[in-house]
């Protein structure tokens, strides 16, 4: 069975066709037209409008022609950007939490097939190891286990240090490319470091990975032990925390989640929000984000 994936609708309506479902707004070689022009020595006689030339010529009595222009047809690039701090991995897949590194296997995965698929190149950046991981959007590939089992050593800042220095990568990341960000965004950048990226173009997706139970809300376990890992780490502690306790958390973590979705949404930022491992799971959450940027369109998928 295939691989689930999900089609990269872009922000905004561009002008021309894509290549693979990204619009350009340069002229050269594609099927979309964007206009007409007379005739210059050197221009290939395929790109000749005949029909527009006789019209032309029978109206003004001379031999006249007419050129086609198209739209440049363009491959989309899309970047994937993942945070691999400690923070990200304390809970191992065989506890009864959401594991943060395999949600982020997941999404890379399904992040990775569908550029491919839109035959577009795909390129990724953590700072796993403790140190950059660059590889620029630059071919067609399948994704690698050199990206989807990256260790989760990244220093604390390395978000705000992986933006600032995709913005300087400005060769391999032109206007419109695709940036996923993967995080639980806890504690989220700054909005100035939001803003900056937003100056260079790039369609920036934040994609919010976080346990549905115990981060985006959280359970009525008054009275109960319950075990809480360190994320700096990753020692578990035993804790029982009182109803009262388990509600104020509950309200703390639905409060932080809903902030964080209202400052992405006041930037303009459409976020993914993964809570499952599962990649039919966390395909259906990235179809519904292009769901619903189609429907902000006025399309439909």
């Amino acid at each position: 069975m295939a691989a689930p994936t999900f089609p990269l609708v872009p922000k905004r309506r561009l002008v021309g066709l894509a290549f693979g479902g990204m619009r350009s707004v340069r002229r050269g070689s594609g099927s979309d037209v964007a206009g007409s022009r007379p005739y210059r020595p050197g221009d290939p006689v395929d790109r000749i409008d005949w029909a527009a030339s006789a019209r032309l010529s029978l109206a003004r009595g001379a031999d006249e022609f007419v050129v086609r222009e198209h739209y440049a047809e363009e491959a989309p690039r899309v970047v994937v950007f993942a945070d691999r701090r400690p923070g990200m991995s304390v809970y191992p897949p065989e506890w009864p939490w959401l594991s943060k590194p395999a949600a982020i296997r997941a999404c890379v995965r399904t992040i990775a097939d569908s550029a491919r698929a839109a035959r577009g190149y795909v390129g990724f950046l953590d700072y796993g190891g403790g140190e950059r991981s660059w590889q620029p959007a630059r071919s067609e590939r399948e994704v690698g286990r050199q990206e989807l089992d990256r260790p989760f050593r990244a220093p604390e800042g390395s978000l705000v240090r992986g933006l600032a220095f995709l913005g300087e990568q400005r060769r391999d990341l032109p206007t419109g490319t695709f940036l996923f960000v993967l995080s639980d965004f806890v504690p989220a950048p700054p909005r100035e470091v939001w803003l900056r990226a937003l100056e260079h173009r790039w369609d920036v997706v934040p994609v919010i990975v976080q346990d549905p139970v115990w981060e985006q809300s959280f359970p009525d376990v008054g009275g109960i032990v319950i075990p809480f890992a360190d994320p700096g780490d990753g020692r578990v502690a035993f804790v029982r925390l009182t109803e009262r306790e388990a509600a104020e958390r509950r309200e703390r973590h639905e409060r932080r989640l809903a902030d964080l979705l209202a400052g992405f949404r006041a930037l303009d930022l459409e976020p993914v929000l993964i809570g499952s491992s599962d990649p039919h799971d966390v395909a259906a959450a990235f179809l519904r984000w292009a769901e619903r940027r189609a429907f902000a369109r006025g399309g439909k998928l």
